[in-house]
This record gives structure tokens, C-alpha cells and sequence, in this order.
């Protein structure tokens, strides 16, 4: 990972003892291959939840630590740095927790991407298919002009329907999505190969295949 704005410290090298206590302290950035197995360490999977056969993959606990948090942004922000981005794009509701931060480092503005019913303003709104029924999100009529570049960003990608709408959503106000971005990818569920055949770049920090 080449050096971004928001990896800054006393050098390059291993964080000392000094640096990690002080305020505002940050680690020393790792590189792409060793930030994308650190975040990944640091997911905690819960079986059987939210029922049986499930494995869920908690990433609240790459939150809470200071160094997870700061590579999983360093990550993301290293990556669009120079990507000419107008808006950072985020899915309800992981998104909100990624996107405004990676957002306020490149210096531009979030967009949310909503479940129906919870934006005040017009919107437009586009629904989708789930294994049982269906989902409706929505965005602000006036969230992003035709020719902004967005990226579009959520926790991690499953089935891909819910990045999909986001994507539909943002072309039709005129945007370009350029690519669809997660902290985890979960390739078994077909999610990013479906975003793929249907146009939109993917990339993810780490994935959990075949688990």
C-alpha cells in the first residue's frame, strides 16, 4: 500500500510503545496483503446466528480497535485517493459506519442509501428481490448531478442485490458508479460475480470462501 494522507507517525516503520499511547497516535501502515489478513483477523465469526447453519461474520470488532479501524480506512481512501471521486455512496446501514470517514478524508461529500421510508425529501427508489420477498431503497432526488464518480460502499457483499440497487439507483440520477466497494466479500453467495456480469468493478479487503 503506497503512503496516503491519513498514514502519517514518526516513520514507516514497526509502531513503538511511544507512539501508540500518545493522542492522535497512529500505526504504521501495513501493506496491502498484510492489511487485508490483519482486518481479517480481526472479524469475529458467530454460528448459527441469526439462525442455524449461518455464519455471520461480526466486523464490529474491527471498529473498536483503533488499528483495525484506521487500516480498513487507510485501505479504502489509499485506493480512490486519485480516483477523481465526487461522492463517497453508502448502504444502509453498515455503509453509514465506512463511507462518511473514507468520505471526510478524500475531502468530498456521503451520499446515504436508505431503506425505504426513511429519507424526508423526494426520492427515487429502486426495489429488489430477496430469497423471501422483496426490498426497497431510496436516495435524494438531488443526491449526486449526471457525471458525478461515485463509489459505492457496505460492510460486505452477499448476494449483491442491495450494492445492485444502490448501483441502479445512482445511474438514475446520471452518476457513475466506478466500483462497489466491502470490507468482506462472501464469494460462495454469488454476489460479486453477479455485480461483476453486470458492469460494476468489486472490490473487497479480505473474503471468506468456502468457511
Amino acid at each position: 500500500m503506497s503512503e496516503s494522507p491519513t498514514q502519517g507517525g514518526s516513520s514507516n516503520g514497526p509502531v513503538t510503545q511511544n507512539e501508540t499511547q500518545g493522542a492522535g497516535a497512529r500505526p504504521a501502515a501495513l501493506a496491502p496483503r498484510e492489511a487485508s489478513a490483519y482486518v481479517r483477523s480481526l472479524v469475529r465469526t458467530v454460528p448459527d446466528w441469526p439462525e442455524p447453519g449461518v455464519q455471520f461474520r461480526d466486523i464490529t470488532p474491527v471498529f473498536k480497535n483503533p488499528k483495525g479501524l484506521r487500516t480498513l480506512v487507510d485501505v479504502l481512501v489509499d485506493r480512490y485517493f486519485d480516483a477523481k471521486l465526487n461522492y463517497v455512496a453508502g448502504l444502509d446501514a453498515r455503509g453509514f459506519m465506512i463511507g462518511p470517514i473514507v468520505a471526510y478524508e478524500l475531502n468530498i461529500g456521503f451520499v446515504p442509501v436508505r431503506k425505504a421510508g426513511k429519507l424526508p425529501w423526494k426520492t427515487v427508489r429502486e426495489s429488489y428481490q430477496l430469497e423471501y420477498g422483496s426490498a426497497t431503497v431510496e436516495i435524494h432526488a438531488d443526491a449526486c448531478n449526471p457525471g458525478d464518480r461515485v463509489v459505492l460502499i457496505d460492510d460486505l457483499i452477499a448476494t449483491g442485490g442491495t450494492m445492485l440497487a444502490g448501483k441502479n439507483l445512482l445511474e438514475k440520477l446520471g452518476a457513475t458508479v466506478i466500483e462497489a466497494a466491502a470490507l468482506i466479500d462472501l464469494p460462495d453467495l454469488g454476489g460479486s460475480e453477479r455485480l461483476r456480469a453486470a458492469g460494476l468493478p468489486v472490490f473487497s479487503i479480505c473474503e471468506f470462501a468456502g468457511e
